[in-house]
């Protein structure tokens, strides 16, 4: 992976000692809460319900040991013993305080990390597959396409104030496990008929208050063009985006205004003043980048190991782990493995201290020191031997890494929501654990099959509820209780979607009786091996509307206020294992 040279060293030190400084004026209140809140913002800092909250960049996804060691020192240090992985592929710890933050960065900086642009008005962390050099389906890697943006983006001068945050996914397969559709910027690696390495180009996707899926501008644009092609992509924005409404600034907007074959007219103007500009990529510049990116010493080993073979025919637990967590490798003789991160009574995408610790111990003994954070909000070890994956999956179980459900109903993807963020609505985090307790037999789970609950605390849709196949949102009520949009059909990859909503809301009680509802319809509709995805697109989203509404949706009883209230006494929140609606006391 990509490695800090001296100027990075030098920039990125220096950051820190003009934040350190900056924090220093507030705390004397030298500067107002106003004056600090953009300088705060540009290194990654909120102000969150109960204290700071810190975003820290992982480029793609890509991390070493020692960096995910250091998230496990800011987690005992400074946090309550967690963090929190997101669907930006990053990291935040949500109980900071402003005293302590320099002080975090300065570390950070010692192991080649940052939080910058993280936040505001800029391009935000570059994502990609988190299958990246190993996927048997990959084209090219995009790992040094995804770093030359990144380079090319940071500090970016005419793009450090544009009219809305925004963000550029790159896939280097045949099958979009970076969710590009829904990207302000999403690129695809592609051959033309001359079998030359490209990409298409997407714009104007998104999430949030407007849902949209993004638009081709560029079937297929010569990898040398795609920083500049990028680069006028911006610019076009960056002149015309709206800044008088935050609500109406992103880029999806306007493309949806102009058109994209306007659109695309205005990029190409200005793309052809810099086609061949000095950002023009060369094979050498290409060459420089992706030899920080070189294969590992993968060994000549059998495509199949006889006793991981055998132990999965004699062990339930394994066997569904292998079936789940376990994928192939492009390299005869090698796995891929995803941690879990969604154990029942967890929150999704939560790991301790313990947990990060653990998890870069198992990269530095299985995987060449090296570990990827998914959009879905799991851990990746790219290049295991097939033949350590017994042992990998006892450690890993132990440290309750293993639950084998990626895929599947409890493999939810949420949102921090109303238990921790100010924007949001309604509670994201102990909905998922009162889905997942619904449906936590796993027999029950393997039979549904795959099934993607996304889950969003507010219309900012981090939880990406709209792709989901069954997407969950909290919604804004005059009554000021919570309530939760249901949706049904989203996707992301190759067949994005925008998922619809269904009708009414429902209380925080009702959701899961509702999702058991939906599932009803899908048992007895589906044919044999039908995902619920295809059984809705199929059959539509009636039979799914009159089966929930047909009659009064009865809450889970046990939902009470009591056990899933809303407690927002910072004190009542450690780590994750003692989060109150964790607690085994329920």
């Amino acid at each position: 992976m990509y490695r800090y040279d001296k100027y990075d060293h030098q920039i990125v030190n220096e950051r820190v000692a003009q934040y350190r400084d900056q924090v220093r004026r507030r705390l004397a209140n030298e500067l107002t809460e106003d004056e600090f809140r953009p300088l705060r913002l540009q290194n990654g800092l909120y102000m969150q319900i109960h204290a700071y909250m810190l975003r820290i960049a992982v480029p793609y996804g890509m991390l070493t040991s020692h960096q995910m060691r250091m998230f496990a020192h800011i987690a005992q240090k400074y946090d309550r013993g967690y963090g929190h992985f997101t669907t930006r592929q990053n990291i935040q710890f949500n109980w900071l305080k402003l005293e302590d933050t320099p002080a975090i960065l300065a570390d950070l900086a010692s192991v080649e990390m940052h939080a910058i642009q993280t936040s505001g008005n800029c391009i935000r962390n570059i994502t990609s597959d988190e299958f990246a050099g190993v996927a048997g389906d990959e084209i090219v890697d995009p790992r040094p396409y995804a770093e030359i943006l990144r380079q090319w983006s940071t500090f970016h001068p005419e793009f450090a104030y544009l009219p809305r945050k925004f963000k550029i996914a790159i896939s280097g397969a045949t099958k979009d496990r970076a969710a590009i559709a829904v990207h302000d910027i999403g690129l695809s690696v592609t051959n033309n008929a001359q079998g030359e390495i490209g990409f298409r180009v997407l714009v104007g996707g998104g999430l949030g208050r407007t849902p949209i899926i993004g638009s081709e501008i560029c079937s297929f644009l010569p990898w040398q063009h795609v920083m500049t092609y990028c680069e006028s992509i911006l610019r076009v924005y960056n002149q015309y985006g709206r800044r008088d409404n935050m609500y109406k600034a992103r880029i999806k907007i306007l493309v949806k205004a102009l058109g994209i074959d306007e659109f695309r007219r205005q990029v190409e103007a200005d793309w052809a003043d810099i086609k061949d500009g000095p950002g023009t990529l060369t094979v050498e510049e290409l060459q420089r980048v992706s030899a920080y990116f070189p294969a590992p010493a993968y060994e000549k080993l059998p495509a199949h190991d006889a006793a991981v073979a055998a132990y999965q025919a004699e062990n339930k637990g394994f066997a569904n782990w292998m079936q789940r967590n376990v994928k192939a490798h492009k390299v005869p003789g090698y796995a891929v493995v995803v941690l879990s991160l969604k154990k029942t009574a967890i929150a999704p995408g939560d790991a301790s201290a313990e947990q990060m610790e653990a998890a870069a111990d198992l990269a530095d003994r299985f995987s060449f020191g090296e570990l990827r954070i998914t959009h879905m909000q799991n851990l990746v070890l790219a290049d295991v031997k097939q033949s350590d994956l017994i042992t990998l999956w006892k450690i890993a179980a132990a440290q309750g890494m293993a639950t084998p459900n990626i895929g599947l109903l409890s493999d939810i993807i949420c949102c921090p929501g109303g238990d921790f963020c100010s924007l949001a609505n309604a509670r994201s985090i102990p909905l998922a654990r009162a889905i997942a307790e619904r449906f936590e037999s796993l027999d029950f789970q393997h039979d549904i099959g795959e099934i993607e609950i996304n889950m969003s605390g507010c219309m900012n849709s981090c939880g990406h509820n709209h792709v989901g196949h069954i997407g969950v949102l909290g919604v804004d009520k005059q009554d000021g209780g919570e309530w939760y949009q249901v949706s049904v059909g989203g996707d992301q990859g190759n067949d994005s979607a925008i998922g619809k909503v269904i009708g009414p809301s429902f209380t925080f009680a009702q959701v899961p009786p509702v999702i058991d509802r939906l599932l009803q319809v899908y048992v007895r509709e589906r044919f044999e091996d039908e995902r619920f995805i295809d059984t809705v697109r199929r059959i539509g989203l009636t039979p799914f509307k009159e089966f929930v509404y047909a009659t009064p949706v009865e809450p889970d009883a046990k939902l009470d206020s009591e056990v899933y209230g809303l407690l927002k006494n910072p004190e009542n929140y450690a780590a994750p294992y003692s989060v109150p609606y964790f607690s085994p006391r329920f």
